[in-house]
């Protein structure tokens, strides 16, 4: 009998059925009915075979590939007693003592790192980077090496910005910054220029300008809030790309100040079309945007390269109505009919602002909050904004402004019956329906704005009636009394 005990492989399990590959079936009954003595005997008889039940050399697999292969042999110290004849067989099958024991319990998972600093989790990633590249493209281990470098790239990043405590709200250069919880959303912080991983690390995005950033990047900011300079002074750079040449910045950033060249080296100039300057690439994203001055100048509305800064301001001015077209380039109505087209009911919705005004049922309606998106339409006619000039340029604005005229128009001229009683009788022909100053066959006196039809307007050569009678009643207000009066 050996004396050596048994052999335990590190890693592998096998079928504990193979140590009993070699006897006979036994009985429940028979062993429960064994003593104290005998029991302690067979059990130490198994522990000093040789073989191991934990081995995958005489498992079940092995039978069940070599399944004419006799059974190892078994010497009389580690045979088993045999059962007694007459008592009940139990088959003691592969099926029923393998109990899982065959799979690999100790070997590493795939994707299992076990590095714990910032060193060793880069070590890591270098060695999957080499094994991803040797084994064979699209194959399973590949695909699984990817995956488990991702893991290690997202322990790196959660080790370089730990989740801690971060207060919700941060003001800094006028910046209101408040602490984001989706944690799905891909976004790009526009400091650092790195992705924000949502689920891992905490990012805040400014209530003003939408400036996105993480935590630990917010310390680094230098750019004011765009929403600052919105609010003091709203208005445009109306030359086209006033280029003033990278020299003039010291060939830096015109932002980070950073140092450029045209060259690429040591960072790439990109110039802003808006500004006309020159950026870095950390601050210019090749994002397009129209540029104000070559729309109202030549009507021009390709998207142009502008830096980081500039896109953010012109998404914050792009609805505000800063832009007077008669004054900036007054021959553009000449060239662009949607222009005239737009101007004439921007008119006739004034003309008819104070029968809306003065009608209970009006106000009740609320036809004017139809305008509530372009509020400047209901004060003058003569502010754009950028937006407006992008729907006429497409056609919208033509196609919305038509329905809310019809929409007031039908309301005073047909379902009013007071906005219908303050219309206009023509005092040259006297002739015709009522008038209503913003018809499209009418004249309004820009004096007493009394309504006339067009043709009679123009053709009477003498002055307005009622300008004429409200000369004479101031004229026999302030007259002088005469010498009969006096007697």
């Amino acid at each position: 009998m050996s004396q050596e005990g048994p052999r335990w492989p590190r890693r592998s399990f096998g079928s504990p059925t193979a140590a009993w590959s070699g006897t006979k079936s036994f009985s429940p009954l028979r062993k429960m009915g064994w003593d104290a003595m005998e029991y302690d005997e067979k059990l130490a008889r198994f522990r000093q075979a040789h073989l191991n039940p934990f081995n995958k050399e005489t498992g079940p697999r092995q039978h069940e590939q070599r399944p004419s292969k006799e059974a190892p042999e078994v010497t009389s110290a580690e045979a088993l007693p045999e059962l007694l004849p007459g008592e009940p067989e139990f088959c003691c099958t592969e099926r029923v003592m393998d109990l899982g024991l065959s799979e690999d319990h100790f070997s590493r998972p795939v994707g299992l790192f076990l590095a714990s600093d910032i060193q060793q989790l880069r070590q890591a990633i270098e060695e999957c980077k080499q094994a991803i590249l040797e084994l064979p493209e699209q194959s399973e281990k590949q695909k699984d090496a990817v995956v488990r470098l991702i893991h290690l790239r997202l322990k790196l990043q959660e080790l370089k910005d730990p989740s801690e405590d971060e207060p919700n709200i941060r003001v800094l250069l006028e910046h209101r910054f408040y602490k984001e919880k989706s944690k799905s959303v891909k976004q790009t912080c526009d400091k650092c220029n790195t992705i924000i991983w949502g689920l891992i690390q905490t990012w805040y995005t400014c209530t003003g300008c939408y400036y996105r950033c993480h935590s630990k990047c917010l310390n680094l900011i230098s750019k004011p809030c765009v929403r600052s300079k919105v609010s003091h002074q709203a208005e445009y750079e109306l030359n086209i790309c006033p280029e003033t040449g990278l020299d003039s910045q010291d060939y830096r950033c015109a932002e980070c100040r950073a140092p450029i060249s045209l060259r690429g080296v040591p960072s790439e100039a990109r110039q802003c079309d808006y500004t006309g300057q020159y950026y870095c690439t950390h601050c210019h994203w090749n994002d397009l945007a129209v540029i104000p001055a070559r729309v109202v100048h030549n009507w021009d509305f390709e998207p142009r390269k502008v830096s980081r800064c500039s896109m953010r301001y012109l998404a914050l001015m792009v609805s505000r109505p800063v832009l007077r077209l008669r004054e900036i380039n007054p021959l553009l109505f000449n060239y662009v009919e949607e222009l005239v087209e737009i101007r004439k009911l921007r008119q006739d919705i004034l003309l008819m602002k104070p029968y809306f005004i003065t009608c209970r049922e009006a106000m009740e309606a609320r036809l004017l909050l139809q305008l509530q998106d372009r509020q400047h339409f209901v004060e003058n006619d003569e502010m754009y904004s950028v937006q407006d000039l992008l729907d006429a340029h497409t056609g919208r604005l033509s196609c919305s402004l038509t329905e809310t005229h019809t929409l007031f128009a039908k309301h005073i001229k047909l379902d009013c019956e007071r906005c219908q009683a303050k219309g206009f009788v023509c005092e040259l022909c006297r002739e015709g329906d009522v008038l209503f100053p913003f018809d499209s066959h009418t004249s309004v006196c820009t004096d007493c704005s009394a309504v006339f039809h067009r043709d009679c307007y123009y053709d009477n050569s003498t002055t307005c009636p009622k300008c004429a009678r409200l000369t004479l009643r101031k004229q026999s207000l302030f007259q002088e009394p005469g010498p009969d009066v006096d007697a």
